[in-house]
């Protein structure tokens, strides 16, 4: 299961004391305890005009499914709102419907991608999962949101790089998929969380410099010191709180963290690669999906990546993409190479 809170901060908030969380230290308690056919898409036409030319332009359009888990630990749920439905007023339901909906555009938009599958798949979603439970994950064939605690966690369904993360977990899946422990498993968070910041910034029209680079802002209460559970652009700063610790998230292989939890380290050495993206994406300019990303999503989806690559494989296969799409010598080429080597995977260039 691909959560997007990670065990080490769930089990730093199990064990605050009951007194101040009451509500957010059962929640965390029991949500660490939970263990947990191709459909052709319709199309969606534009006309225009050019000149005397009638243009017909199609675009495929997403077939989303929301359910309500009614508090239940039993998937999927009760369908509540299916493709073109009408609002239903349920915050964490439509927010799941518009937020499986900016996934879908963005992969279509930025990639030419039809969903997760790239062959026009359901989105399906289930959202009211379990009762406080705080955590979001991708199942292997849907979304599944919980409400959160209300004392620390405020849910899930709000934040678009959240569910796309999730999603971005199908992404990989159908791509061939990254082992989900260490170097690899790392990999398989950096890059739904790369999915995650590009969806956001490209539902708000986002430049690389303008974009905060963060992941899951919003999802925590005003009592927690932190802006979300991630920062690309600073791995080790999104949150420090006297109940959820520190975030130890390293930016440099210098601080690679090896440690048996959280599967070898998964969401945490993700820092490194996230800042590797965000390096690069700076050093590009402009919109990070049209250049940094199709790197990125052109060397996922290439086939010659092996499911226990590691960090350096990841670096020579995306220097190798960027060659391939731009050339040898060409400006993306070698920001690829300088973002690697600024944080440590390749070559002794420090980070800045």
């Amino acid at each position: 299961m691909h959560a997007i809170v990670p065990p080490y901060l769930l089990a730093r908030l199990a064990a605050a004391p009951v007194d101040r969380f009451p509500a957010a230290v059962a929640a965390a308690r029991a949500t660490l305890a939970l263990p947990r056919a191709y459909r052709p898409m319709p199309a969606h036409i534009d006309l225009s005009v050019d000149g005397d030319t009638l243009v017909l332009a199609a675009s495929p359009d997403p077939d989303r499914r929301i359910s309500d888990a009614l508090g239940r630990e039993e998937l999927p749920g009760v369908l509540i709102r299916s493709e073109g439905g009408a609002p239903t007023g349920d915050t964490a339901v439509d927010e799941a419907y518009d937020g499986l909906g900016a996934t879908f555009d963005f992969l279509w938009q930025a990639f030419e991608r039809i969903g997760l599958d790239a062959a026009g798949g359901p989105l399906n979603a289930s959202v009211h999962y379990g009762r406080d439970y705080d955590n979001a994950f991708w199942d292997g064939s849907r979304m599944v949101f919980g409400d959160g605690d209300g004392e620390i966690f405020s849910g899930f369904t709000q934040s678009v790089s959240v569910i796309a993360h999730e999603l971005g977990h199908g992404v990989i899946e159908h791509a061939g998929g990254l082992d989900y422990s260490g170097q690899s498993g790392a990999l398989n968070e950096s890059i739904a969380d790369v999915i995650g910041a590009l969806t956001e910034q490209h539902l708000r029209g986002q430049s690389a410099a303008e974009a905060t680079w963060l992941i899951g802002a919003g999802i925590f209460t005003d009592a927690v010191s932190g802006s979300a559970l991630r920062s690309m652009a600073a791995p080790g700063t999104a949150y420090d709180d006297d109940v959820l610790g520190r975030d130890p998230q390293p930016a440099h292989m210098r601080d690679y963290v090896e440690t048996s939890g959280d599967n070898g380290g998964v969401h945490i050495n993700s820092g490194i690669p996230n800042k590797a993206f965000h390096l690069l994406a700076l050093a590009l300019g402009g919109y990070a999906w049209e250049r940094a990303g199709t790197i990125w999503y052109r060397t996922l989806t290439s086939g010659t990546l092996s499911p226990a690559s590691s960090f350096a494989d990841f670096a020579a296969a995306t220097i190798d993409t960027a060659g391939r799409e731009y050339g040898e010598e060409s400006e993306e080429a070698a920001a690829v190479r300088t973002a690697w080597q600024g944080v440590g995977v390749t070559g002794d260039v420090a980070n800045s």
